[in-house]
């Protein structure tokens, strides 16, 4: 039977969010219930309340979760009841031309649970990313969970986004290896993860720049050789900046983490030669660039986005807890705090004075 539980919904634009009553269905064909364990406040759920990615309200936010899976529906072989699972919002097809091609992190056909978790009046809710995970429960698709070993909630559910898109940009998308030189620009919390992921592929230089020094200290605990606090820095100081640090050439990769056009010719100019851009951070939708085609073409190099980490979470989740559970991966070290379903809304304020990698919300039923 349907299933009513606590959930943060966000009903209108820039609202402060509520703690409601919420139905979730049993689960459909290729669906899964979860019983959330914990959920990271990600960015995303931000700008969802705030009307920036679409005004389908209400909203029921969060995504950034891991949990335990109770009710699989029809079909469903990945995972069974009883199983710790971490949740992702891109879960592949298996029949579009990327994932045909073996490229199943570029999936153009990803997908959600088909039913709607709802208000008790009935009223649909839309789900932040498919998931919808500030609840106590929630509906996922069968491909939305990835089965792994038994860990700290709070740590494993990270890698359900901001986490994983940092260490995926430098480790899946920029390709970094052993010696090279990385710069990262902006070290919130998918920065200050591109930055462990750098360390962990064995960059011997890790450049890590942002104007506050609080997100510089993160980075430079997870990793980071050398630090530039780009406040009273321009456009240009910056690339300079990178370029003394490096021989005077600029960085073998250089990663954009904040996604405005500032930061990005940063990125641009601050590469070596041959070297890669990788665009992490969101631009949004007014946003322009210009750049000379010349300095395109003579520069060479790739120039690449980086979707989620280009991460396939059946391959990488797993992996990357693993590497946490040896050591050699301070997943926890981006739990800030640890907060309750109640404290999303004061969560989000101290996200935006920058005051925290990540608050993390947990379930009683975690504890």
């Amino acid at each position: 039977m349907p299933t009513t539980v606590k959930g943060v919904v966000a009903k209108a634009k820039g609202k402060p969010v509520e703690l409601v009553d919420i139905v979730i269905p049993d689960p459909g064909p290729g669906e899964v219930v979860v019983d959330v364990k914990s959920c990271g406040v990600c960015h995303t759920d931000f700008h969802y309340r705030e009307g920036g990615i679409g005004d389908n309200y209400p909203y029921l936010l969060g995504h950034e979760s891991a949990g335990v899976v109770s009710q699989v529906g029809e079909g469903v072989t990945n995972v069974e009841p009883g199983d710790f699972v971490i949740l992702n919002w891109r879960a592949i097809c298996g029949e579009c031309r990327a994932c045909k091609r073996g490229e199943p992190w570029y999936c153009f056909d990803t997908h959600n649970a088909t039913q709607k978790m709802t208000l008790t009046d009935g009223t649909e809710l839309e789900a932040a990313l498919g998931i919808g995970s500030f609840a106590d429960k929630t509906l996922v698709a069968a491909g939305q969970c990835t089965k792994v070993e038994e860990t700290d909630p709070a740590v494993a559910g990270l890698l359900g986004c901001g986490v994983m898109a940092g260490l995926g940009a430098a480790i899946n998308t920029g390709k970094v290896t052993r010696g090279q030189s990385v710069a990262v620009i902006g070290c919130g919390g998918v920065g200050a993860a591109a930055v462990a992921g750098a360390r962990l592929a064995g960059a011997s230089r890790i450049i890590a720049i942002d104007f506050d020094d609080r997100k510089l200290q993160w980075a430079t605990d997870l990793g980071a050789t050398h630090t530039i606090n780009s406040r009273d820095l321009g456009e240009d100081d910056v690339v300079t900046a990178v370029q003394e640090l490096t021989g005077g050439f600029g960085a073998d990769v250089v990663i954009d983490a904040v996604g405005v056009p500032e930061t990005w010719r940063q990125a641009f100019y601050a590469r070596d030669l041959a070297g890669t851009v990788v665009l992490v951070g969101v631009p949004t939708p007014e946003m322009e660039l210009s750049v000379p085609l010349l300095d395109v073409f003579g520069r060479g190099g790739s120039l690449k986005s980086s979707w989620y980490g280009d991460c396939l979470p059946e391959r990488d989740f797993p992996m990357f807890i693993d590497l946490f559970k040896q050591g050699r991966l301070p997943l926890d070290t981006f739990v800030s705090e640890r907060i309750t379903i109640d404290q999303v809304e004061d969560a989000f304020a101290k996200m935006g004075r920058g005051e925290v990698l990540r608050s993390v919300v947990i379930n009683d039923s975690a504890n």
